[in-house]
């Protein structure tokens, strides 16, 4: 894949019964990604971001819960153990989140590996999430 709009294509392609997209923007996509074994959901964000040695990255990233439900210092402590995303804290409608993230290079990036990271953070997510808060749901 070598431009976002291939990107979105291929989300599209592979999960149009699944997935609908409830953000769709030149740059930004997002998507409920249902999770295997259960009826919960988790919602994927993917975007285009550029370094600035002008690489190139999608990033994809799902919410946990919010941060004043967790220990900052646990989330690093985690980072630690992580094969697959990080976690890292962002805004929403103001509102400090934790969210699991991974930043892909679209030098190597084809449909196999993004297939692989979103299959991968969002179960985790969702299972971190239900443990934070008791079987709640944010995203």
């Amino acid at each position: 894949m070598e431009t976002f709009a291939e990107v979105r294509q291929h989300i599209l392609e592979h999960h149009s019964d699944n997935h609908a997209l409830f953000i769709d923007e030149p740059f930004q996509i997002a998507f409920e990604c249902e999770i295997e074994g259960n009826d919960r959901k988790q919602n994927i964000f993917l975007a285009e971001l550029k370094s600035s040695d002008n690489r190139r990255y999608i990033r994809v990233e799902t919410l946990v819960c919010p941060l004043e439900d967790f220990d900052a210092e646990k989330c690093l402590r985690i980072n630690l153990i992580l094969r697959v995303g990080y976690l890292a804290v962002g805004d929403l409608d103001g509102i400090a989140y934790i969210k699991m993230c991974e930043n892909l290079p679209y030098d190597s990036l084809d449909g196999q590996e993004l297939e692989y990271v979103i299959n991968q953070l969002a179960p985790m997510a969702d299972r971190m999430e239900q443990a934070l808060e008791n079987g709640g749901d944010f995203a």
